[in-house]
């Protein structure tokens, strides 16, 4: 899949303002700061589309991208930015389990872990929550520029055997060399049809 035409649609900030057409959806979720914005620009080529920064816990709010009128790619909320107020992250959590929850549109999950850190407790606690959910997940690794091939061979390996994930299951991502993305989209080809 080539992403061809991409907009933004619309953010919302509660369950009564998610989009529920009938396009099906692929979320993107992830820790606070570990590419989720820089991801979505580099899978529709347009660094304008989605807003990054360098300040952690910026995306608040349930962010919706029309790719090429097949899809809904869905921004979420990153969790875990330890300076959120404990109100603000209360209200993070209650949108992402009400967007989760009996949401029959979604088809998909890209879990984004840095490469150089993988995996926090809180990125354990969204598997198994997908998992429970039974929620189909892809886990994308984020800057993988910034290690060597051989760490990130390496991170892969331990990233499969400690989650028991497949190896196919897990892509490997730059924004800056704009790597992973046919084969993300490839995978996502699977699931939008």
């Amino acid at each position: 899949m080539r992403f061809i035409n991409a907009k933004f649609i619309k953010s919302a900030s509660q369950k009564s303002e998610f989009l529920n057409d009938e396009l099906p959806q692929v979320a993107i979720v992830g820790r606070s700061n570990v590419g989720k914005s820089s991801l979505i620009n580099t899978l529709t080529n347009n660094n304008k589309l989605a807003k990054t920064s360098s300040t952690p816990g910026r995306t608040r709010l349930v962010n919706y991208f029309n790719i090429d009128n097949k899809f809904y790619l869905v921004d979420l909320p990153g969790y875990g930015y330890h300076k959120a107020s404990k109100g603000i992250a209360n209200t993070w959590d209650k949108i992402m389990n009400d967007y989760f929850t009996d949401n029959e549109k979604l088809k998909l999950v890209l879990l984004l872990l840095d490469s150089r850190v993988l995996t926090t407790e809180l990125d354990k606690q969204m598997m198994d929550y997908l998992f429970d959910k039974q929620i189909p997940a892809l886990i994308v690794l984020t800057k993988v520029d910034k290690i060597s091939r051989s760490e990130l061979n390496l991170q892969i390996d331990k990233l499969s055997k400690e989650l028991r994930y497949s190896k196919d299951r897990i892509v490997a991502t730059s924004a800056l060399k704009k790597s992973g993305v046919e084969k993300i989209g490839a995978i996502l080809d699977e699931y939008i049809k």
